[in-house]
């Protein structure tokens, strides 16, 4: 039970993502950021996932992603924060398999994330992934 509650006061607290990427021609990652109250469980692999990507290891970025979307599935937080943060996870894996060479994985990754939320940061990496394989 205290783990169900610290998982709900962790996605209950405003949790801000933000782009790690500026430049409109790359890929965006999303970032936890102002989370005070986030357990480590949820802000660090998803936080760890986007500086993999950055730092081009892209094997441990999806592997790393891959754990974020299973602790976001099995939380009980409010529905609609559990959602964004899953689509922007699977964005991020979108982008770590993009960067790998695993279009079909990342462009799957990033139609799902789209379904998930129409946000403009997950828009424009499944937009970029599209030019990218000239779709």
């Amino acid at each position: 039970m205290k783990r169900t509650l610290l998982k709900t006061i962790a996605l209950g607290s405003l949790l801000t993502c933000s782009a790690a990427m500026a430049d409109q021609s790359d890929y965006k990652l999303m970032v936890i950021e102002d989370s005070v109250t986030a357990a480590p469980e949820f802000e660090q692999p998803f936080n760890s996932c986007a500086l993999n990507v950055e730092s081009k290891n892209y094997t441990e970025a999806e592997a790393i992603c891959t754990q974020a979307i299973a602790l976001l599935k099995e939380s009980r937080g409010p529905r609609l924060k559990v959602r964004e943060l899953t689509s922007f996870a699977l964005s991020n894996r979108g982008v770590a398999r993009m960067m790998a060479k695993k279009d079909t994985a990342g462009l799957s990754d990033l139609y799902e994330a789209y379904q998930i939320s129409k946000n403009s940061l997950v828009s424009h990496n499944l937009t970029r992934a599209k030019e990218d394989l000239s779709l």
